[in-house]
């Protein structure tokens, strides 16, 4: 039985096949093809231990067969939570030589993620690791097989126990026959985590022919070979280092993944050395470390030759330091889990990769700037970015009411984005929609205060965020991140206007916090500056 998901009509399904965009093909073939091809090239990289891709077609065939002979089978679900590891690859493979779905939760999401995900799939498979204290012992998948009675099997690394052991279950040789196939390629493969800020994210199907043609472009776009050495230090699980063009990328065209554990500095910057890493994908906030952390460091990243930065907006005064300060290009990414991704091109001029977050990878996406009311903004304006095309999905798992808001009767998905289209057809983006701040009726742009603030040699982080206020309904308030401990809040909003900026958009607090909370993926978390650091604490104003 498949898994139920919103399909493309049928116009544009018949469209994408015969332009040969969908080539009905399993997603398991990226690694099935690299085995003839490639068998003793190295995929993966994972401290100490090496696997080829004859190795990573082996393991995750045997785990396949043993779920397979278990009777996991095609329209299942599986629930899995892994660091960042090659255990993570394996699995994810074996699942879709199986057709088991998965839903891969990032590894810092805890009961109340898990329980969500779990209400959301009902999933027969659990795998995770004894290193995540919530799976120490069974009392929480206990719970979790009450909220899915269908939950029949858990296995974990770091395991004793051979009969839920993942190590023994992927290491042990399958003896038996290979009875198993994967989903259809216009069937769900897995689902993508959505990349909102909501405490349970929603789900998003992905299927085979749509997620191996973002694949192979964005592999193209990025001029990956068998020579690119990319190394994932955002979680595995996350769209942006799985596809964009991500380890999955990098294994269509038979290179290297290196595993990192956390986009940390300096451990990333031995890893760089030691392997000759020649490609990394970060999100803003780790950039601002890296450099932070660079002063006498340069020589191990001589290797390093593209620098991919996506996942939030990129303040240009930090995108102008990337080629001096690393060495390295830069490349700008601008995409979502539920599709549309933009890349800056390798041979796009300075200007453009410092100052757009890049253009629509494919010809065949469409998009289309909007007002709050669904109508066309004029040319060059500042509207709310929409798009549908050949691997943007047309709806979330089981959320009619939310697809009714989230999706416009053309099908285009409302992506939340406020962006305005240049004259060469790149995207500049300037905000979310929910990210605005309403100051007596006049809109304020949280990110352009934010990029604008970190033009200043003195702050290396910005977030600005509203504050209820009785008489302007509305204010702001920049939370600054400074390197220097002198700086004054005062000195900060005469910079600002010096720069041209609105009275209104200045900041009407400004706090001075010794760091950034962040989010999963490393975007900064706005929430939790709002709701746990206000004014009190460590976040002194002056």
């Amino acid at each position: 039985m498949n898994i139920e998901y919103c399909r493309w009509p049928d116009e544009m399904a018949e469209l994408y096949v015969a332009e040969g965009l969908w080539l009905g093909r399993p997603l398991s073939r990226i690694i099935e093809d690299r085995k003839n091809d490639y068998a003793m090239d190295l995929a993966i990289i994972c401290g100490d231990r090496r696997f080829s891709y004859g190795d990573l077609d082996r393991l995750s065939s045997s785990l396949a067969g043993r779920l397979a002979a278990r009777g996991m089978k095609v329209g299942d679900t599986a629930l899995v939570q892994l660091p960042n590891v090659a255990e993570f690859y394996i699995v994810f493979f074996a699942l879709l030589k199986i057709g088991v779905a998965p839903v891969n939760a990032l590894f810092v999401h805890r009961r109340l993620e898990l329980a969500a995900h779990a209400r959301q799939i009902a999933p027969r498979l659990l795998i995770g690791t004894r290193a995540n204290p919530l799976f120490s012992d069974d009392a929480f998948v206990d719970v979790l097989k009450e909220i899915s009675p269908n939950l029949s099997l858990a296995l974990f690394l770091g395991e004793t126990n051979s009969s839920s052991s993942l190590d023994h279950w992927i290491n042990t040789p399958f003896e038996g026959p290979s009875c198993y196939a994967p989903s259809a390629p216009d069937e769900v493969a897995f689902f993508n985590l959505s990349g909102g800020s909501t405490a349970t994210p929603k789900l998003i199907p992905r299927t085979h022919n749509d997620y191996d043609y973002s694949v192979r472009i964005s592999a193209e776009i990025c001029q990956l070979t068998r020579k690119t050495r990319f190394l994932c230090a955002l979680p595995a699980g996350h769209n942006y280092p799985m596809s964009s063009p991500g380890a999955l990328g990098v294994f269509h065209v038979g290179g290297c993944v290196v595993m990192a554990s956390s986009p940390e500095p300096l451990s990333c910057f031995d890893l760089i050395e030691r392997h000759s890493v020649n490609m990394v994908a970060l999100v803003p906030p780790a950039v601002s470390l890296w450099l932070h952390a660079l002063p006498g460091r340069e020589a191990s990243l001589k290797s390093l030759e593209l620098l991919q930065v996506g996942g939030a907006n990129f303040a240009e005064a930090i995108a102008r330091r990337i080629p001096e300060a690393l060495g390295c290009r830069l490349q700008q990414v601008f995409g979502m889990a539920e599709g549309l991704v933009n890349y800056t091109r390798l041979d796009d001029p300075g200007e453009r990769v410092f100052t757009t977050q890049g253009r629509p990878m494919s010809p065949y996406d469409e998009i289309k700037i909007i007002d709050e009311e669904g109508f066309p903004v004029a040319k060059g304006e500042v509207g709310m970015l929409a798009t549908r095309g050949p691997y943007t999905s047309r709806g979330y798992y089981r959320s009619p009411q939310h697809n009714a808001h989230a999706f416009d009767d053309e099908g285009f998905y409302k992506t939340g984005d406020l962006v305005r289209i240049t004259d060469d057809g790149n995207l500049r983006v300037v905000g979310r929609v929910k990210d605005q701040i309403n100051r007596g009726g006049e809109k304020i742009a949280a990110e352009e205060v934010e990029n604008l603030l970190l033009t200043h040699p003195d702050v290396a982080h910005a977030a600005l965020i509203a504050i209820k206020d009785p008489s302007m309904g509305e204010r702001s308030c920049a939370f600054v991140v400074t390197r220097n401990p002198g700086l004054k809040s005062s000195t900060l909003r005469r910079y600002l206007a010096s720069l041209g900026t609105a009275e209104y958009k200045l900041p009407d607090r400004i706090a001075f916090i010794d760091a950034m909370p962040l989010t999963a993926v490393g975007k900064i978390d706005k929430k939790r500056l709002s709701e746990e650091r206000g004014f009190a604490g460590n976040a002194a104003s002056n």
